[in-house]
């Protein structure tokens, strides 16, 4: 099963448990006295059947609500494959990585052009992350512009499901097309919609609109996914200093009242239904008014809220991880990319997205996708540890070669050393041999196996049975 499970002794955090509940009282504050808008008139019924003050569409919550909401949501949410063995265990400080969605173009692996995204680029995408082994999971990537708008998330899904057996994150922009892609994945597993409410085979993406704002298509979404079982998360995409406060503590304040506030409509319209809490708090750049997605603020909100979601309230988190503001899959790229992917193994966030992410999620690459893979590989590795026994410790090996011997050809060298991280596309060689064998850059490796992945191929499953679902959803529309 895919995952980091922390084994060194020094996570990375930024709260003692005295701040996570100074920041917990801060948000019970905004929702008891400040209150958040709603735009969805069962959900305020809801609500306020549930013990909420309603004031035209302003609704506050006591702290009971938030309490009781908190004691129903799991602590566990399983993610399961395409084939329904267990995948991606979202708990505790295990970390899984794997990519965004919907961006808007692709930079062209081997001409360098930036163009719009294309359905066989989401084929091609999509293949590549079934073959890179540290992508535990799969978003769309890219808005599909060969298409009708409408069928958008519908044909993003089918190609998913048809070419790899990842878990995956979806996106849809409302409750009908939301179950199409829950037809679509019933189609695809024996036993259907019910085989899919007990084995999840994706979590849905949705959130509100900060500030405090609760729109009727994400409420729509979070209601159908709390009656039909679907993991959901309620993550707020802030700009802090725009849409958000500025400050990180202010930034973690906010998303955290907005994620409760999703938590308690979600557990009152289905208690027990799976939720993954976590945010997006990426600060505004006061010279280009863009989001900062790989800013040290960014990476440090994020582990805050994550500190929250998982100590103090013992939920399963989710993150973001592998993104640059970069347009280039460059030192830029990978360097910001790098950074965050580390930074949210050593948090320990659970469900990380967004590898490949350029340009603050306009573009796509698939070079930057590879390099994520690479990074999230040395992670791993080092989140393993250094578990100590006498044979780790090596103490017979170091007696039997005993001063000035040689460990090369000791059967304990032989026994371990596949235990060490092998590179992808890092190079280890000499330079004479790296000369020998093209003088190739990392990019250059990197566009190397894509081609061999892609040119491998592309086999598709049950390509008639889903496609068949597809095109009744498509022709009902």
């Amino acid at each position: 099963m895919a995952s980091i499970e922390l084994n060194c002794f020094s996570p990375l955090a930024f709260f003692s448990q005295e701040h996570l509940q100074t920041i917990h009282r801060g948000a019970l504050e905004i929702l008891e006295t400040v209150g958040c808008e709603l735009q969805h008139r069962e959900a305020l019924a809801l609500l306020e059947s549930g013990g909420a003050r309603v004031e035209g569409r302003r609704v506050f919550l006591s702290a009971s609500m938030v309490d009781q909401a908190l004691s129903t949501a799991p602590s566990r949410v399983l993610l399961y494959n395409r084939e329904g063995a267990p995948a991606l265990d979202l708990s505790g400080r295990n970390a899984c990585f794997g990519t965004g969605s919907d961006c808007l173009y692709l930079l062209d692996s081997f001409t360098g052009e930036r163009r719009v995204f294309l359905e066989q680029d989401m084929i091609d995408a999509v293949r590549l992350c079934e073959a890179l082994p540290h992508v535990d999971f799969l978003m769309s990537m890219g808005m599909i512009s060969d298409t009708q708008a409408e069928h958008q998330c519908q044909k993003q899904y089918a190609n998913m499901l048809k070419y790899s057996k990842k878990p995956q994150v979806v996106i849809a922009i409302n409750r009908p097309c939301l179950d199409d892609i829950v037809e679509l994945a019933a189609a695809a597993i024996p036993g259907g919609r019910d085989e899919l409410k007990r084995k999840p085979r994706f979590v849905l993406y949705t959130e509100p609109t900060s500030p405090l704002l609760h729109s009727f298509e994400a409420i729509d979404k979070l209601l159908y996914a709390a009656e039909n079982l679907v993991p959901t998360n309620y993550a707020p995409g802030m700009m802090a200093g725009a849409t958000g406060p500025i400050t990180p503590p202010g930034a973690v304040t906010l998303a955290a009242a907005e994620c409760l506030f999703g938590l308690v409509l979600h557990q009152l319209a289905g208690a027990g239904a799976p939720f993954i809490f976590g945010a997006g708090m990426s600060n505004i750049d006061m010279q280009s008014m863009q989001p900062s997605y790989a800013s040290p603020e960014a990476m440090m909100t994020q582990a805050g809220l994550c500190e929250l979601g998982r100590t103090l309230y013992k939920l399963p988190t989710w993150g973001f991880a592998g993104c640059s503001a970069s347009k280039l899959a460059d030192t830029q790229a990978i360097n910001e990319a790098a950074t965050y992917i580390f930074t949210a193994g050593l948090t320990g966030s659970n469900l990380n997205h967004d590898l490949g992410y350029l340009e603050f999620g306009l573009t796509y690459s698939f070079d930057l996708l590879v390099m994520c893979n690479e990074s999230v590989g040395q992670l791993r590795r080092i989140m393993d540890g250094m578990p100590l026994s006498r044979e780790t410790m090596a103490l017979d090996a170091i007696r039997e070669v005993g001063p000035a011997g040689e460990f090369l050809t000791c059967d304990h060298t032989l026994e371990h050393y596949r235990e060490n991280w092998m590179p992808g596309v890092t190079d280890r060689n000499i330079y004479e041999r790296w000369a020998e064998l093209g003088s190739l850059s990392m990019e250059q490796r990197c566009k190397a196996l894509i081609k061999a992945i892609l040119s491998e191929p592309a086999a598709a499953y049950r390509e008639q049975a889903i496609d068949a679902v597809l095109n009744k959803i498509l022709a009902s529309q």
